[in-house]
């Protein structure tokens, strides 16, 4: 057998992390060492923290990261929803990653083969500032003379924050958002800072939709129904338009808007409640015929089961490094498919994130597109070596063929550059987490 290693006697020794920023987002990347010299890499969820997967060390040293599953098994229980996935399912394509390297295989072919040579990128857009319709329009326009041929845009209650008489509200509540909580408003754009996620700001923050008291007046459902129509008449109605980031508003509202817009061939409504209210999706869906999507920040298949049975999901949409890893995310999109429900992947990451997301794709029975957030940063392709640059081509990307992700190398120089000034250090040792320990049993 020709491997690039010894595969049964490979020995995982260490792990280590590096915190990039812009990228768009934090981006905590994860590299895991071996006995025979090989790396495999891995990335937590975008704006998270590296603790994640850092608790994780001592778990794994020592042991055959080619053993994938038998390793997950074991820190399973320490993922959760959200970016506290993003330890779990981070090290897991660090593992799938050796073990592709070990037996020189992409990592589609360990996990069933592929379904498709190319993944179609969908372009997730956003416009700073205050803005039109047409603005965003000529945007997404531009997108698309790119070659990017489906389109996501940010639309919501964010566009109304200073148009009166379109919002009503607890009064105050609407300034004390944009005083300590902007991230509430526009979330989709960098890294949360620590600011936000501490007190009046974290208050504000952590209120969901239905209990905010905000909602949306006629003349903001008039606004955010003319901001469509500009969009659709500069990009016409022949590529797919999809929306994000519509704000923290009751489940009523939304049906409300979704009803204005449905004429503008929207192809689906994203996260428009939190997804544990698995009734108000049902509600929502049996509401509007727009698709109703959800799943970005959902862990393992058994949770999102709830909202496929129900009916509450036209599209399910995981992020790999949430969900609980590439298998994991391919076993949500099966689920799916097997009961007449879309999938899309949520990618807000660096290449590795984005790689992964590629090879999940691949071996997936059917996918509409995957996310790409990284368009207007012109360093992103360039951290990484081995693959295609630009990585996203004429709005694909081709699945590499080479062992692992298809990654070959990272560009230390570059990453260097871009690390997170408030998390400084490259690959620093992490030997404070080599004796963390627990009785990890579940059991009595």
């Amino acid at each position: 057998m020709n491997t690039n290693s010894n595969p049964s006697q490979l020995k995982i020794t260490d792990i280590r992390f590096a915190d990039l920023d812009g990228t768009p987002k934090h981006c905590p990347l994860i590299k895991i060492y071996t006995n025979q010299g090989i790396v495999g890499y891995g990335e937590v969820r975008d704006a998270s923290s590296k603790t994640y997967a850092a608790m994780l060390k001592s778990r794994l040293v020592g042991e055959n990261p080619c053993n994938v599953e038998k390793l997950i098994r074991r820190i399973r229980q320490f993922g959760h929803h959200s970016r506290q996935g993003g330890g779990v399912s981070g090290v897991e394509v660090a593992l799938w990653d050796l073990a592709g390297k070990a037996y020189g295989v992409p990592v589609y072919q360990l996990i069933g083969g592929k379904y498709r040579d190319q993944v179609r990128i969908y372009c997730d857009t956003d416009v700073e500032g205050r803005h039109s319709g047409a603005d965003m329009g000529r945007a997404l326009k531009a997108r698309m003379d790119m070659g990017f041929t489906f389109l996501k845009m940010d639309l919501g209650i964010g566009l109304l924050m200073d148009e009166p008489g379109t919002l009503t509200a607890p009064l105050g509540f609407l300034d004390d958002m944009k005083k300590h909580a902007s991230s509430a408003i526009n979330e989709a754009r960098g890294s949360m800072e620590r600011k936000q996620a501490a007190g009046k700001a974290y208050e504000i923050n952590t209120v969901a939709h239905p209990f905010t008291g905000i909602h949306i007046t006629e003349k903001g459902l008039d606004m955010l129904e003319e901001y469509v129509r500009q969009v659709r008449d500069i990009i016409g109605y022949d590529v797919p338009l999809a929306i994000d980031h519509f704000g923290h508003v009751c489940v009523e509202d939304c049906i409300r808007f979704a009803r204005r817009v449905e004429k503008y061939s929207i192809a689906w409504m994203e996260d428009m409640v939190p997804w544990q209210y698995t009734q108000q999706y049902v509600r929502l869906a049996n509401s509007t015929c727009i698709p109703v999507a959800t799943g970005e920040d959902i862990f393992l298949l058994d949770n999102f089961k709830p909202l496929i049975d129900s009916g509450g999901v036209s599209l399910v949409h995981p992020d790999v490094l949430t969900a609980g890893g590439i298998l994991e995310t391919k076993k949500i999109a099966e689920y799916a498919y097997d009961h007449g429900v879309a999938t899309a992947l949520h990618m807000a990451e660096s290449p590795i994130g984005c790689m992964a997301a590629v090879h999940a794709a691949a071996a997936m029975p059917q996918v509409l597109a995957v996310e790409f957030h990284s368009a207007d940063v012109p360093w992103w392709n360039h951290l990484v070596n081995g693959l295609p640059n630009p990585i996203v081509q004429n709005g694909f990307i081709t699945v590499p063929d080479t062992p692992g992700l298809g990654i070959e190398s990272l560009n230390e120089e570059l990453i260097a550059k871009h690390i997170h000034k408030d998390i400084p250090g490259v690959w620093e040792p992490t030997d404070r987490w080599d004796n963390e320990w627990s009785n990890d049993r579940l059991w009595s």
